[in-house]
């Protein structure tokens, strides 16, 4: 695979875009920190898959932080958020809008849907149809959505952060590999340690910290920040890093599908978001490692031989990379 596939030939990042672009992006993390705690992993990559135009895939028991999360970065950047939870019964005019009948205007008006907002949070969307989950999957692969044969624009922020419960699973609908595919990255919070929970008590005792959030930035400079993404270098050895872990998964003997080209384009992009908000000027090898697991673990389908001998995608994908040789010299 070439560089040119991935990336066109572009200049450095200045260090003045560079310093600035970074600090913005510690500012959030700082702030969205004050809310959810001890948790600076999953919110950095969870900014930096909105900086990469990407969505989240939060899979995690209720009562873990994803709402609060979600909410926690609207209101840092001050920006619009809408909430749905999504159950059996709901149609896709519930979350996209509908046309209705105006009797002063003898017209049909288009009445929209939550999903035209910049952060939509989908909980639990596991519950909803693949009649629902499909006009879902258009808003996040196109930024549009199509109604009665007429196509509406998303804002060019548009995220989704889409929930689910990993043990519940009575009257759901799976999510289909292409719709998972669509995700760039899958993560989730788990529980806090003991100290923690008890100082996360006594932080709610009289109010929720939400409450006290101020906005830090606004959305006009997640858009400077996604337009300086592309000059975060990825030297050839990296890229050919990346592409190797990539062809392994297709490959292995326990992956019955492996990672689709769109995974390697996710894998890329947010290997330049994490080095842009880690202050970096080109993607190094630990930024790959970082993410192999986050941007891989949803997009292979194990083999029914290694569900049964209790084998998971995170020990897998680990292997491979010990399997492939980092890139020295860079």
């Amino acid at each position: 695979m070439t560089t040119e596939i991935l990336q066109q030939e572009l200049p450095p990042i200045n260090d003045d875009l560079l310093k600035n672009s970074t600090n913005t992006i510690n500012k959030l993390l700082e702030n969205i920190k004050n809310v959810i705690v001890d948790k600076e992993d999953v919110i950095k990559l969870v900014v930096c898959s909105w900086l990469s135009g990407g969505h989240v895939f939060l899979e995690d028991v209720p009562g873990t932080g994803k709402t609060m999360l979600a909410r926690s970065l609207a209101k840092s950047v001050n920006t619009k958020f809408k909430r749905t939870q999504f159950t059996p019964d709901m149609l896709p005019s519930d979350i996209t809008g509908t046309n209705i009948f105006n009797r002063k205007t003898q017209e049909f008006e288009f009445m929209a849907g939550p999903l035209f907002t910049i952060v939509f949070l989908a909980d639990e969307i596991n519950r909803a149809t693949p009649r629902t989950q499909s006009a879902l999957l258009e808003a996040m692969a196109e930024k549009q959505i199509t109604v009665d044969g007429n196509t509406y624009e998303l804002d060019d922020l548009f995220f989704v952060i889409a929930t689910a419960n990993p043990v519940e699973q009575a009257g759901t609908f799976p999510l289909p590999e292409a719709q998972l595919d669509r995700f760039m990255v899958k993560l989730s919070l788990g529980y806090p340690s003991d100290s923690l929970e008890k100082k996360i008590f006594r932080s709610q005792n009289i109010s929720h910290p939400i409450k006290n959030l101020e906005c830090v930035i606004e959305p006009e400079e997640i858009i400077e920040i996604k337009k300086a993404i592309p000059y975060i270098q990825v030297h050839d050895p990296i890229l050919d890093y990346a592409y190797a872990i990539i062809k392994r998964t297709r490959n292995h003997p326990d992956i019955l599908l492996g990672a689709s080209p769109r995974a390697t384009i996710s894998f890329v992009k947010m290997s330049q978001s994490l080095a842009l908000a880690e202050g970096s000027k080109f993607v190094t090898p630990d930024h790959i490692q970082k993410l192999v697991v986050p941007v891989l673990s949803h997009r292979i389908v194990l083999t029914p031989e290694a569900r049964y001998s209790q084998k998971n995608s995170t020990k897998i994908l680990s292997d491979i990379v010990s399997s492939v040789d980092v890139p020295i010299g860079l």
